[in-house]
């Protein structure tokens, strides 16, 4: 799970939150990162993961969240350092490390992008829900055969 956004533009902050959260719920063999933006670093991440969830905030569509795939980009050389889209870190997993994970971009709906910190608490609700269904996404199958099992699995 890679979080990213900026935590002191309150609603920008919801995908660090999301990391948090998610790494909070100490789910086995999920790792997660949050930072302010997306790094050229993150292809090697990538490319260890069977599946990559990219979570950011959104300024606008419909609520609470939207889930996207995403490709990996076909031209790698074309980026600045401060702009590295999710598209470029699949590209740059695929091409230097040899392996592109399926991957999706969770856009969480946020509402208020001033400077603060602290978020709003309509994207505080959408996040709870996003929250929910990436614990689906992640471990929702293993319930299924646990509760099939009688919870016997571990």
């Amino acid at each position: 799970m890679l979080g990213y956004g900026n935590p002191g533009r309150r609603d920008d902050g919801l995908g660090p939150a999301a990391a948090e959260a998610i790494e909070a719920m100490s789910l086995g063999g999920v790792r997660t990162s949050a930072n302010y933006q997306l790094m050229i670093e993150d292809a090697y991440d990538a490319a260890q993961s069977d599946l990559v969830i990219f979570i950011d905030a959104a300024k606008s569509g419909a609520g609470p969240y939207s889930v996207s795939p995403v490709r990996p980009a076909t031209n790698v050389s074309a980026f600045a350092s401060h702009v590295v889209a999710p598209e470029l870190v699949l590209g740059l997993s695929g091409r230097v490390y040899g392996h592109v994970p399926r991957a999706s971009l969770i856009g969480i709906r946020g509402y208020a992008f001033g400077f603060d910190e602290g978020l709003s608490a309509r994207a505080q609700a959408n996040l709870s829900r996003a929250l929910a269904h990436i614990r689906h996404v992640v471990i929702g199958p293993r319930e299924t055969i646990e509760q099939a099992a009688g919870g016997a699995l571990r």
